[in-house]
């Protein structure tokens, strides 16, 4: 079994991949503090959970987009499973032609979404990852990476607004029952909620009218969920695509895996 893990600002993603099918998937909070042994220890009890020995773990594969989070999770991984993992970075291979200023200044969390999408749809592709921010990025034709956009994530804005105000309370961010809100509450969550669908259809509109064609669009992240119900554009929501990556770049480097282990 292939352990995925991808390191996120909010949570780290920890999935069991066995012939290329998800047979597990759990999330542990991103703590800065945590210590390799603790970040070892979350492992095994994840793998505990879903009846699996470390002994049935043949190999790992690591993406983050936390530099101070990285080494406690690659050590724990090394511990549990007593070989070094496969790190998603420079070197890597991808099969992305990335047209960026400077290439490896681009998320490997983007690499993995983008990898993972050209798997499954053909380009050109805009591609929404909807946690901690809200981020886009286009691949084009000959699987080139063409850039994006970052945007505060719902959650962060949230925060942001509640932090900032004095009468504004924290809420829950369920479906709102209206775009016209009653109460503070049903206002906040409209404007939260209908706010990023409506965010999202208008930049997705602005990014196919800057490449003059058309896009499939494919959403992930914890809130893609609730909000691409949403929105007016057609969307299609994918929940497992970074460990769907993670996967795919995998099966791209076993010859290159094969040889650092000899």
């Amino acid at each position: 079994m292939l352990l995925a893990i991808d390191i996120g600002n909010t949570n780290i993603v920890i999935g069991g991949i066995r012939d290329g099918k998800i047979v597990f998937e759990a999330r542990v909070a991103t703590d800065h503090i945590k210590t390799s042994d603790q970040y070892g220890v979350d492992i095994k009890n994840v793998l505990s959970l879903f009846d699996t020995k470390p002994e049935d773990i043949h190999d790992c594969i690591i993406s983050s987009v936390v530099p101070p989070v990285f080494n406690s999770v690659r050590t724990g991984v090394m511990k549990v499973i007593h070989k070094p993992p496969l790190v998603v970075g420079p070197g890597i291979k991808t099969g992305l032609n990335i047209q960026m200023d400077t290439p490896s200044q681009v998320g490997s969390d983007r690499i993995v979404i983008a990898v993972a999408a050209l798997a499954e749809y053909e380009p050109p592709l805009t591609l929404v990852d909807m946690g901690t921010a809200t981020t886009i990025e286009v691949v084009g034709k000959g699987n080139t990476y063409l850039g994006g956009c970052i945007i505060p994530g719902v959650r962060v804005s949230l925060e942001a607004l509640t932090s900032k105000t004095a009468q504004l309370p924290g809420i829950q961010l369920d479906k709102p029952r209206r775009v016209i809100g009653k109460n503070t509450v049903d206002c906040m969550r409209s404007g939260v909620m209908y706010g990023a669908a409506a965010m999202l259809d208008g930049m997705l509109d602005r990014v196919e009218e800057e490449l003059g064609l058309s896009t499939t669009v494919v959403a992930t992240g914890g809130m893609a969920q609730f909000v691409v119900p949403l929105c007016r554009r057609k969307i299609i929501l994918e929940k497992d695509l970074l460990l769907k990556g993670l996967n795919v770049l995998y099966q791209k480097n076993i010859p290159e895996r094969r040889k650092e282990e000899r």
